[in-house]
C-alpha cells in the first residue's frame, strides 16, 4: 500500500494548522500532550470472539453473541497477546488491557471459577508488568452451565446465587492482586445477563436477591488503591428482551448508595438515548464512571466503535467537564465478521480521535460567550471548530507517538494476517 503523506508535507499541514489553532486561543501541542496522558482499556474478547480459554468453542448463553466467521481469531493467550501487542503498536495514546475472568491460565487444569485466584493470571501480570500496561478486569457471568437459566446472582436457585457470590469475590482478589502488582488501580466490572424473555409476574423479588448478592460480593475489604468496583446496566439482551433485572435504574440506586463506579455502555440504552449528558449528571452522585465505549445498531450494541457524533460528544463533556480524573473509559465491542485485529485499531484509533479532538476545541471561548449569555456566538463556535485542520494535527499526534498516519496501519495489520494465515485457518 502507497504511503498515506510525505512526513515533510505532514509537518508542514501541521504548522499550519497549529496557527490556525493559536488564533482561537487553543495551544495544538498541549492538546496533544493531553490526549497522550488518557488511559484507554483494551478489550480483551475483541481478540478471540469472548471465547476464553476454558474449553469452549465459543459463546453459550448469556445474552451476548459474537457473530462472524472472519478466520484467524486468537486460540491461545500466547496468540491473543502477540495479537493485542500489534494492536498496541498501531494506536497512539496510552493503553491498558481489559480482562474477564475465563481468560485465565490455569496449565490445563480444571479450575472452577469460583476458584480462580491471582496466580491463574500470573503470566497476564508478568506480561503487562514488562510492557508498562495496566490491567482491568470482569468476571464473568456468561457461558457456564449455572447460568443457562438466565439468573446468576438474581437466581431463587441459593446453590447457583452462591456459586456466582464466590465467583465475584473470587473476581475481586484477581483485580486486586493485578492492581497491587502493577502500581495502578485495576477497574473490576460487574455485568450480569439475569433477566427474562418475557414479562415477569415478579419485578421485585430477582432485584432484592441481586441486591443482597451484590452486597456480599463487595463485603471484603481489600486494599485501598488496588481496585475500582464497578457495575453496568444493560437495557435489554438475547433472552432478556422484556426484562433486565441489572437496570440502569437500579445499577445508579446501588452505585450511589454504596460509593462505587457507575458503569455506562454506550450500546446499553435505548437506541436514541444518548450517555454524554449523563455524564454530569452522574458525577454529581457517584465518585467515578467507567465508560463503555461501543456502537449499538438495532438490537445488537456490540459493534466496532468508530470517530462517531455519539464518541466524539462523549469525548467532549469529559474534557468539558475536566473530568479524566473521575472517569476510566475502555473499548466494548467483538466482532468476528472483520480483521480483528483491525477491528481493535478501529475502535481505539476512533476514540484517540475523538479524544484529540475534543482537547482540540476552542472551549474557553466558548465558555466565556455562554457565560456572558451569548448563546448565538456560543452555537457559532461550536460549529466552526468542527471545521477545524483537526486532521494535520491526527496526523502529527500519530507521527509524534511513532504510530502509522492514515491508513498506512492496514498493511501491518495485513502482514500478520498472512503470517498466521496457515497456522489458525
Amino acid at each position: 500500500m502507497k504511503t498515506y503523506q510525505d512526513k515533510d508535507e505532514m509537518e508542514k499541514a501541521y504548522e499550519l494548522a497549529v496557527a490556525r489553532y493559536a488564533g482561537l486561543g487553543v495551544d495544538a501541542g498541549a492538546a496533544m500532550a493531553a490526549t497522550a496522558k488518557v488511559p484507554v482499556s483494551l478489550h480483551c474478547w475483541q481478540g478471540d470472539d469472548v471465547t476464553g480459554f476454558e474449553g469452549a468453542d465459543g459463546l453459550s448463553g448469556g445474552g451476548i453473541l459474537a457473530t462472524g466467521n472472519y478466520p484467524g481469531r486468537a486460540r491461545n493467550a500466547d496468540e491473543l497477546r502477540a495479537d493485542a501487542e500489534l494492536a498496541f503498536s498501531l494506536v497512539p495514546g496510552t493503553k491498558r488491557f481489559n480482562l474477564h475472568s475465563i481468560y485465565a491460565e490455569t496449565a490445563g487444569k480444571k479450575i472452577t471459577r469460583d476458584e480462580l485466584a491471582p496466580e491463574h493470571f500470573a503470566r497476564w501480570i508478568a506480561w503487562a508488568k514488562e510492557r508498562k500496561l495496566g490491567l482491568d478486569f470482569n468476571p464473568s457471568f456468561f457461558s457456564h452451565p449455572l447460568a443457562d437459566s438466565g439468573y446468576t446472582l438474581a437466581s431463587s436457585d441459593k446453590a447457583v446465587r452462591n456459586f456466582w457470590i464466590r465467583h465475584g469475590k473470587a473476581s475481586r482478589r484477581i483485580a486486586s492482586a493485578m492492581g497491587e502488582a502493577l502500581g495502578s488501580p485495576a477497574v473490576n466490572n460487574v455485568w450480569i445477563p439475569d433477566g427474562s424473555k418475557d414479562l415477569p409476574a415478579d419485578r421485585a423479588a430477582p432485584r432484592a436477591r441481586l441486591q443482597s448478592a451484590l452486597d456480599e460480593v463487595f463485603s471484603e475489604k481489600l486494599p485501598e488503591g488496588t481496585i475500582g468496583d464497578a457495575v453496568e446496566s444493560k437495557l435489554f439482551g438475547i433472552g432478556s428482551e422484556a426484562y433486565v433485572v441489572g437496570s440502569h435504574e437500579f445499577y445508579m440506586g446501588y452505585a450511589v448508595k454504596h460509593g462505587l463506579k457507575l458503569c455506562l455502555d454506550m450500546g446499553h440504552f435505548h437506541p436514541t438515548e444518548a450517555i454524554a449528558d449523563k455524564i454530569s449528571a452522574l458525577l454529581g452522585f457517584v465518585p467515578s464512571l467507567l465508560l463503555h465505549i461501543s456502537r449499538g445498531v438495532r438490537w445488537d450494541s456490540d459493534h466496532v466503535a468508530l470517530f462517531s457524533d455519539e464518541v466524539r460528544d462523549v469525548c467532549r463533556e469529559i474534557t468539558r467537564q475536566n473530568a479524566f480524573a473521575r472517569v476510566d473509559i475502555a473499548l466494548d465491542y467483538f466482532d468476528a465478521s472483520i480483521n480483528r485485529v483491525a477491528a481493535w485499531v478501529i475502535g481505539a484509533r476512533g476514540l484517540q480521535k475523538a479524544l484529540l479532538e475534543a482537547a482540540l476545541e476552542p472551549s474557553a471561548l466558548i465558555r466565556d460567550a455562554e457565560k456572558a449569555g451569548r448563546n448565538t456566538e456560543r452555537l457559532a463556535l461550536m460549529e466552526e471548530a468542527k471545521t477545524l485542520p483537526f486532521a494535520a494535527v491526527w496526523d502529527k499526534y500519530c507521527l509524534d507517538q511513532g504510530t502509522p498516519v492514515g491508513p498506512d496501519w492496514l498493511a501491518k495489520v495485513a502482514e500478520r494476517e498472512a503470517a498466521t494465515k496457515a497456522a489458525r485457518g
